[in-house]
């Protein structure tokens, strides 16, 4: 496979494991105890499987749905981060408030709106990056 795909994987699942690791078992720890909405012991690999599944999967879609061109990488960026945040947060925010027994819904769906706008503003630019074409040496030295 191309160096970009795995680049891309990489851009995806580094950030992305600190982020949800932070902040769901430090940063708001209190916050996501006191909505009793998950397990006192988290599976961590599993968590992590599920990261690097997706981040296989983006990084696969990528070029097929979004531009790759030098000049188009900020405006793939961007629709990356719009389709995917949106789909994530139906997959992931609105079920889960639907099925759990938790003690705020509106807490609950404030925090995980906000980790997965924060997830995806910060992987979707690097995703992009990942797969954007490089600019020929020959163009690079010689602009028109």
């Amino acid at each position: 496979m191309k160096a970009k795909f795995w680049l891309a994987v990489l851009a995806y699942v580094i950030p992305t494991f600190p982020l949800g690791y932070f902040w769901h078992l430090s940063t708001f720890k209190a916050q996501y105890d006191a909505l009793a909405v998950y397990r006192v012991d988290v599976i961590i690999p599993m968590g992590l499987a599920s990261m690097i599944i997706q981040g296989l999967l983006f990084a696969w879609l990528y070029p097929k749905l979004f531009s790759t061109a030098q000049d188009q990488w900020t405006r793939s960026a961007v629709k990356f981060f719009l389709l995917f945040t949106i789909l994530a947060w139906s997959f992931l925010v609105l079920p889960v408030a639907a099925k759990f027994n938790m003690t705020s819904v509106a807490q609950f769906m404030a925090l995980e709106t906000a980790f997965t706008l924060i997830q995806y503003a910060v992987t979707a630019p690097l995703i992009a990056l990942a797969w954007r074409d490089r600019v020929p040496l020959a163009s690079a030295a010689n602009p028109t």
